[in-house]
């Protein structure tokens, strides 16, 4: 489960680029229920998308050289500068090179080897968001990628993450879990790309608790966006939808089922 309990390995951040942020942020108010903060011009207009008052996510204006429309998933580092180095020494990339972010915290973003761009964020000021698990807050990530072993040794290398595999109606799902955390501390989980019938690259999606998926699709459709896959129950997980926000950038929502 993920918490705001942040251990090293655990996702802590996540951040939308993108081309209209007003835009994004009147598309993501609608659905969530968030309000988007701009920030200062010393932060580059970096701003946060608050629920009740409370981040629940990051976000930017960016242009087509920065990359296309995304969400970006970030993960604990105790030191980023070390971090990014393994991450190197492991055949992944360093993208951004760690830099300060004020007194908030210390930022990079790698490259897993399948070339899937993720972020580290060390805490300074900033320990990460302030709200998870709840409607309209991140509750799950998943990475999509052609070759899990290969993943999973990637990461437990460069963030010490373990997996392990959880049984479901029709097979089995990998999971990642924090080094010396017990199993039902899995954050997310990591699919091969030839089993699923929508993903087609290599990449990192975030999941967000919702209510009722199946109204907020409605709602996604009306105000622009994409229905990636309709709201489909999924046996010992919930009922979850895939979506694209109007400008592309990927997301998918989740009615969670209870844990036993």
């Amino acid at each position: 489960m993920l918490t705001t309990r942040y251990v090293t390995g655990a996702p802590n951040w996540i951040d939308l680029g993108t081309p209209d942020i007003d835009g994004a942020a009147a598309f993501y108010g609608d659905l969530f229920g968030w309000r988007f903060q701009p920030g200062d011009p010393e932060v580059g207009g970096y701003g946060l998308f608050q629920l009740g008052g409370r981040t629940a996510a990051g976000g930017m204006q960016t242009t087509p050289e920065q990359g296309p429309p995304s969400w970006t998933v970030y993960f604990q580092a105790p030191d980023a500068d070390t971090t990014a180095k393994t991450a190197g020494q492991a055949r992944g990339s360093v993208l951004t090179q760690p830099m300060d972010v004020l007194d908030l915290g210390r930022m990079a973003i790698l490259a897993d080897r399948a070339g899937v761009q993720f972020g580290l964020w060390q805490p300074g000021r900033n320990k990460g968001l302030d709200v998870v698990q709840e409607h309209g807050s991140l509750c799950w990530v998943e990475l999509y990628t052609a070759d899990v072993p290969a993943a999973a040794a990637f990461y437990h290398s460069v963030l010490g993450l373990e997996t392990f595999g959880v049984d479901f109606p029709g097979g089995a799902y990998t999971t990642f879990v924090p080094a010396g955390e017990p199993e039902d501390a899995m954050f997310g989980g990591v699919v091969p790309l030839a089993d699923d019938p929508v993903e087609e690259e290599a990449y990192w999606l975030p999941y967000f608790e919702v209510t009722d998926p199946d109204a907020l699709v409605a709602r996604a459709r009306e105000r622009g966006g994409t229905i990636r896959l309709p709201a489909t129950e999924m046996p010992g997980a919930g009922r979850l939808a895939k979506l694209a926000d109007p400008y592309g950038a990927r997301f998918a929502v989740i009615r969670s089922e209870p844990r036993a």
